[in-house]
Order: C-alpha cells, then sequence, then structure tokens
C-alpha cells in the first residue's frame, strides 16, 4: 500500500511561476513528486494539486503519457479503476526535480529581490 500524499506537500505561497525554468508545463513537475512514491489515482493526484481544475491536470497527465513519463493503467472493475505510475524516464526527472528545488531553495529570493528591483526600460519613449 503507497501512503496517503500530503495535502500540504505544496506550499500555495511558493511561487513555482517564478522559477527561471520549467519542467513540461506549469503542473508536470509537481505530478512527478506526487508519482515518486508509486502508483497513484486521478484523485489522489489532485490532493496536494488542489489548485489545477480537472480538466488542466487531465491535459497534464495525457500529455506526460504521450511523453512517455507515465503509464495509465485501467483496471476492469465496477467502478473502473485507473492509476497513474511513473516510468523509467519519469524516474529520471526526479534527479532534475530535486536539484531545481535545492537551487530555489538557495537562490529564489535573490531571484526574485532581482525581479523586483528591476527597472525595465521605457517602451514609449522609442
Amino acid at each position: 500500500m503507497v501512503t496517503r500524499l500530503d495535502p500540504e506537500m505544496f506550499d500555495p505561497m511558493c511561487p513555482s511561476s517564478a522559477m527561471p525554468f520549467q519542467i513540461g508545463d506549469k503542473w508536470t513537475g509537481m505530478v512527478v513528486l506526487c508519482l515518486e512514491g508509486g502508483p497513484r489515482r486521478f484523485t489522489e493526484i489532485r490532493v496536494p494539486l488542489r489548485a489545477v481544475t480537472p480538466k488542466v491536470l487531465t491535459q497534464t497527465l495525457r500529455a506526460m503519457e504521450r511523453d512517455g513519463l507515465v503509464v495509465r493503467t485501467a483496471y476492469p472493475e465496477n467502478p473502473p479503476r485507473v492509476e497513474y505510475d511513473l516510468t523509467a524516464l519519469g524516474r529520471s526527472l526526479l534527479t532534475l526535480i530535486e536539484a531545481a528545488r535545492a537551487w530555489s531553495r538557495d537562490h529564489l529570493p535573490a531571484l526574485l529581490a532581482a525581479r523586483e528591483a528591476h527597472v525595465p526600460p521605457d517602451l514609449t519613449s522609442r
């Protein structure tokens, strides 16, 4: 049995959109982290990703399946049960994601401060 996902595993105040790099789309890296411990059902993945809509999560999982990052297994049960699991290719992203998280812990405050201090060129004077 796989342990339950922590609903608070992603800090809602974490500015993931501020990162200068991204894996896949906005949600791919977080889905990879949700699947790190083993196969999960759609509703389990949604628990810590409460800000994602079902439509967007479905699109993300389909794109990840297309790219060979996850495998979707449908079980012939009533009611139907579908699980998503990382492939070896998907698991290879865990090292990259951990490196990005470590970089963020060390450098994100400086990156955000630089962005706030930046004065864009005046485009109206051209």
